[in-house]
């Protein structure tokens, strides 16, 4: 049984490899703590079950069009709402039939079914159900993912797949190790180890693939996170001259991540490529070539300055993330990776799950879900007119901060 954010799991004792966040990340604005989530009307809930029953039957339909709407469908509801007594009993079933989708489908079915396992997973959470899901369907995320022949968004969906639902619900070191395995295999070849050129073909499928792997990476046990930082870790500045911004920028922060690592298992990471490795993320972190786009440039230029800064002074920019009435703080690369994970497989559906979802308040260190009264639902709302004042002091403010910047610039110049 694994931990989770520095909490227990439900009914388990502390899993000895992953690291507990330090305590703090959440504050709580005024709701007080109880069950789950308050259930819709009875006749609602009824319909919604139907639907879903629907299109879980139209998983098995012979018409690669229904089984890719019915997917569609699933996908948009399991990422939106909290379904897990619903699909206790029906995960075999829906286990299968995804099984099916991804042996037999093509290209963009494929990829769907490997979302929706990932969705699946998340909702059965971290306990014998997920590891269930997980044990039947990973050799198969394997084959698919490793298959140079099979399209690249089913590679990519189940690489992400792959470790998603191995950091919920993987109990033995054995499944981590693979995994992370198989991962590395994937974002870096044989041919593109150290001193060897970026891949520059399937570029979403590499950011992935190396999505994954960090996020494996923070519930690593202090053994192998040493045996990463011997030699393995040397693969990851390759990629920073990737043709790919997405793959650089994953890369450079997955560098941080190593050394945010190396400082908490107290090891040293002065290495003869290291001061070179600071020349890279330096140019990164100004570069003005204009045959890269703007809107690259920019977003390029100011995430490596956080990692030069990080690696350079050890100082994290703090990101609050809010949903409902709380608010958590990202303070380390690891807690950002962890929620950046969560996000790309949610999308819009993230705030709903940080409130409902047990596992990922469990992960979050959030504690309970809340529930909240009528009465404090309508406190909590702020009205139009509030929200045009506050804007409009925020945007002066802004104005105003910026303007001195400028002026500083003038003078210099």
């Amino acid at each position: 049984q694994r931990q989770r954010g520095g909490q227990r799991r439900r009914g388990g004792r502390p899993h000895p490899w992953a690291p507990a966040f330090a305590p703090g990340h959440l504050r709580d604005v005024g709701a007080t703590p109880a069950g789950s989530e308050a259930a819709g009307e009875p006749g609602q809930e009824e319909e919604a079950e139907d639907r879903l029953k629907e299109h879980m039957d139209n998983l098995l339909d012979k018409s690669a069009k229904t089984r890719q709407a019915a997917l569609q469908s699933l996908r948009l509801a399991f990422s939106s709402k909290t379904l897990s007594e619903f699909l206790l009993e029906r995960r075999l079933m829906l286990t299968d039939s995804l099984e099916k989708c991804l042996k037999k489908g093509k290209g963009e079915e494929q990829a769907l079914a490997g979302t929706v396992l990932t969705l699946l997973c998340l909702q059965m959470g971290s306990g014998p159900e997920g590891e269930e899901v997980f044990r039947s369907l990973k050799p198969l995320l394997v084959s698919v993912l490793t298959d140079s022949m099979a399209s690249p968004g089913a590679r990519q969906s189940c690489a992400t797949a792959l470790g998603m639902c191995c950091y919920i619900a993987a109990a033995d070191l054995e499944d981590l190790v693979s995994c992370l395995s198989c991962l590395e295999g994937i974002f870096s070849p044989p041919s593109a180890g150290e001193g060897g050129s970026a891949p520059t073909q399937h570029g979403p499928l590499h950011c992935s693939a190396l999505q994954s792997w960090s996020l494996l990476l923070t519930i690593c046990p202090p053994s192998h996170i040493k045996s990463v930082l011997d030699n393995r870790w040397l693969k990851l500045p390759p990629l920073l001259s990737s043709s790919s911004v997405a793959l650089r920028i994953l890369a450079g922060e997955t560098i941080a991540l190593v050394f945010e690592l190396a400082q908490d298992v107290e090891e040293d990471l002065c290495h003869q490529d290291t001061e070179f490795l600071r020349a890279q993320l330096k140019v990164l972190a100004t570069e003005s070539n204009k045959y890269r786009a703007k809107t690259d440039r920019r977003k390029q230029r100011s995430i490596f300055r956080d990692i030069l800064r990080f690696i350079e002074s050890g100082e994290y920019q703090e990101e609050t993330i809010r949903f409902g009435l709380e608010c958590m703080y990202l303070d380390s690369w690891a807690r950002q990776r962890t929620y950046q994970a969560f996000k790309e497989v949610l999308g819009s559906g993230i705030r709903h799950h940080l409130q409902n979802n047990e596992l990922l308040r469990e992960i979050f260190g959030l504690g309970p879900p809340l529930v909240l009264d009528a009465a404090a639902l309508k406190a909590s709302k702020v009205s139009r007119f509030e929200k045009h004042l506050y804007n409009s002091a925020a945007f002066k403010a802004r104005t105003k901060a910026r303007s001195r910047v400028r002026d500083k610039r003038a003078d210099v110049l």
